[in-house]
């Protein structure tokens, strides 16, 4: 458990709340809150409750800022005053000062790295892929280890060798595919692209 104060160079100064699992969870089980965070990871600056409403009222309908009507900016409004922001600021994530209206991240949301595994269509989860790789390398190992035709037709050092070039290719793939699933590092949120 880290303490409340951090020292650095001989000053001290407050460190980020410990936010545990659960309660980051709990705070990130709700579409409006990952986009108000996403939001809040895009800007260095503190952000006002309006601004966010109209932004997170575009997504939710699926239109530019400019075509969102009062009663959909005021709904998310209302559910961002009264409901979620309160939530986030118990939890630490943010500051959110209601009689200004403005929202500020925390220490505690600076730290959150969020990968979303967003799996559309006929794909499959990163987890499943590389658990079908890692049999099927195991499988070639095996098969290597009874000296099974025609694999014996290659040595075992080139055997080897794909075996490490189709992890590292993977890797790769995943390192490139999940860049654009990280909370904050786009324009829109992961869940809308």
């Amino acid at each position: 458990m880290a303490s409340a104060q951090q020292v650095t160079g001989g000053t001290s100064e407050p460190s980020a709340p410990d936010l545990s699992e659960d309660e980051l969870f709990d705070v990130l089980s709700n579409e409006r809150r990952r986009f108000a965070v996403h939001l809040l990871k895009q800007s260095e600056d503190p952000m006002e409750i309006g601004a966010m409403a109209e932004q997170i009222a575009a997504w939710e309908n699926d239109i530019d800022t400019a075509e969102i009507t009062g009663n959909e900016r005021k709904r998310v409004y209302t559910a961002l005053q009264q409901s979620h922001l309160p939530k986030m600021d118990r939890a630490g994530v943010v500051e959110f000062n209601k009689s200004r209206g403005m929202i500020e991240s925390t220490p505690a949301l600076e730290d959150v790295d969020l990968y979303l595994d967003v799996v559309q269509g006929n794909e499959i989860p990163w987890s499943e892929y590389y658990l079908g790789l890692s049999a099927v390398a195991t499988a070639l190992v095996a098969a290597l280890w009874v000296n099974a035709w025609p694999l014996v037709l290659l040595s075992d050092l080139a055997w080897t060798v794909a075996i490490v070039v189709a992890f590292a290719f993977s890797a790769v793939a995943h390192k490139y595919y999940s860049a654009g699933m990280r909370v904050g590092d786009t324009e829109e949120p992961p869940e809308l692209r």
